[in-house]
């Protein structure tokens, strides 16, 4: 009886070994590529008519694209690791640029190689500390731009040429594997030679209309068609692979561009991102999602689709039922945060994103606005047009005067109706008809913040230690 019985079990143990092995063969691969500075609307699915995304469309027409996806924060190390972590800034630790997640903090590649997954990760890197995101790391994948081996780390590539073979190996282990794809473009430094003419580009209203800001602009587009061809490469090594029927393909951004109003603000085209998501089998036909969605929530997603139980700890919640068509509403509000980027970032803010309206609280509006865009001497993304800028506002284009009147100076509470006001140019919070709104946003923002842990009160100043000398190695290093 003994002998019938261990050979019962025996037999049970090798059956839910094989049916484990058939399910983990059957679950999805995911693709993540991640833009890097790149506006919602300056690309063709969401509208844009000027600039040349082709492989971008066809991912669309096979996509699930989402119309209000946000990043957790408008700069570059803080909305990444929102995405490793699914905690906003604060409750991750790097809510300034270029820091790192505090010690203990749990992060993508951790949780899905729990759950059997090989995680992959190709690309610019930006996070940190390196220790912390214990990703299978693909060398050879940055690489500095033809004529600019020994100029700055701006001077960036991503070589997908080390990915075809890491997904030949993983393709031949037949391990559900997660890639992440980090493209330098279109972050600063634009190409030099721009393949737009000054005429083929569009100006958001929201700018000011010279000769060397079509100029950027044509750069800046010729840049996004640069890493639209990216996409197109890495979709067409998932085909060379063997892989294209069981791989998802996500495709979104960290933050908004470089531009007046994007990078470094909560407004919309600072945090607003393009989310695209193709589920070859269940995204065959292209399908809009008009609800809100954080970059927090892609990491309980992911858990989800690789069959784990989403975490209740993190901030972001799974979208895995939209995707599957068994939710139709995902979220009431999205939540944004802003710290500082070095010396010329000064002025931290915090927002609050409904479908209708949008809060934003300036923590330090006595602070004049600046950034790289204005101030820095070290590259061109914004050097070259500022000028302009400011000789147009001291005619008498009054348009000019109110855009830069607008970009250096923040009152403590901005409130608007975007749907009324997608600009986001009418201040309402003081006004008498919007107090009660603006008080509930108050509320509910002293409410989250508590929550977060976030106790900022003005610019940010980073803690001095013993190393910090010109030697130290960055904690959240820009490559690999």
């Amino acid at each position: 009886m003994k002998i019938i019985n261990s050979l019962l079990i025996i037999s049970f143990l090798l059956f839910s070994i094989m049916v484990e092995a058939q399910d983990k063969g059957q679950r999805p691969n995911v693709v993540i590529f991640i833009a890097d500075d790149l506006g919602r609307n300056d690309l063709g699915p969401y509208g844009n008519r000027a600039v040349k995304t082709a492989n971008l469309d066809e991912l669309a027409g096979e996509s699930v694209v989402f119309n209000q996806a946000f990043a957790a924060s408008p700069t570059c190390t803080p909305s990444r690791a929102s995405i490793h972590t699914g905690l906003m800034p604060f409750r991750n630790g790097a809510h300034a640029n270029h820091t790192g997640v505090k010690g203990g903090v749990k992060t993508l590649p951790a949780y899905l190689q729990a759950e059997g997954y090989k995680v992959g990760f190709a690309g610019k890197l930006h996070i940190g500390p390196v220790e912390a995101y214990p990703f299978d790391f693909i060398e050879g994948t940055n690489v500095r731009e033809p004529g600019h081996e020994n100029d700055g780390v701006l001077w960036t590539d991503l070589e997908l040429g080390p990915v075809d073979k890491w997904l030949n190996k993983v393709s031949g282990d037949q391990t559900p594997f997660v890639l992440v794809v980090n493209d330098h473009s279109p972050h600063v430094i634009w190409p030099e030679e721009p393949g737009y003419s000054t005429g083929e580009v569009d100006i958001p209203s929201i700018h000011i209309d010279t000769k060397d800001t079509r100029k950027s602009r044509a750069r800046y587009y010729t840049d996004i068609t640069k890493m639209d061809k990216n996409v197109g490469k890495m979709r067409e090594l998932i085909r060379k692979n063997g892989l294209e029927e069981n791989t998802i393909f996500i495709f979104t951004a960290d933050q908004g561009p470089q531009w007046a109003f994007g990078k470094w603000n909560l407004y919309d085209y600072g945090i607003q991102v393009p989310l695209m998501v193709c589920w070859p089998g269940r995204t065959d036909e292209s399908r809009e999602n008009d609800d809100l969605v954080s970059l927090t929530d892609l990491l309980p997603t992911l858990i989800e689709i690789a069959g784990g139980e989403a975490p209740k700890s993190v901030d972001g919640r799974s979208f895995l039922g939209l995707l599957n068509g068994e939710k139709t509403t995902h979220r009431k509000s999205v939540y944004g945060s802003h710290t500082g980027d070095g010396s010329m970032n000064r002025s931290p803010m915090r927002m609050i994103r409904t479908k209708r309206y949008k809060y934003i609280l300036n923590l330090a509006p006595e602070e004049e606005y600046h950034t790289h865009i204005d101030k820095a001497k070290d590259h061109d993304g914004g050097r070259e047009y500022w000028d302009s800028w400011r000789a147009r506002s001291f005619s008498e284009d009054a348009d000019a005067s109110v855009v830069l009147w607008r970009y250096h100076n923040r009152p403590k509470e901005e409130l608007y109706d975007i749907v009324k006001d997608p600009g986001e140019r009418n201040n309402l919070a003081a006004h008498p008809d919007y107090k009660e709104i603006t008080d509930d946003f108050r509320e509910q923002m002293k409410e989250w913040r508590g929550g977060q842990n976030d106790t900022e009160t003005g610019p940010y100043k980073p803690k001095k230690t013993k190393n910090n000398g010109n030697n130290k190695k960055p904690v959240a290093p820009y490559i690999f």
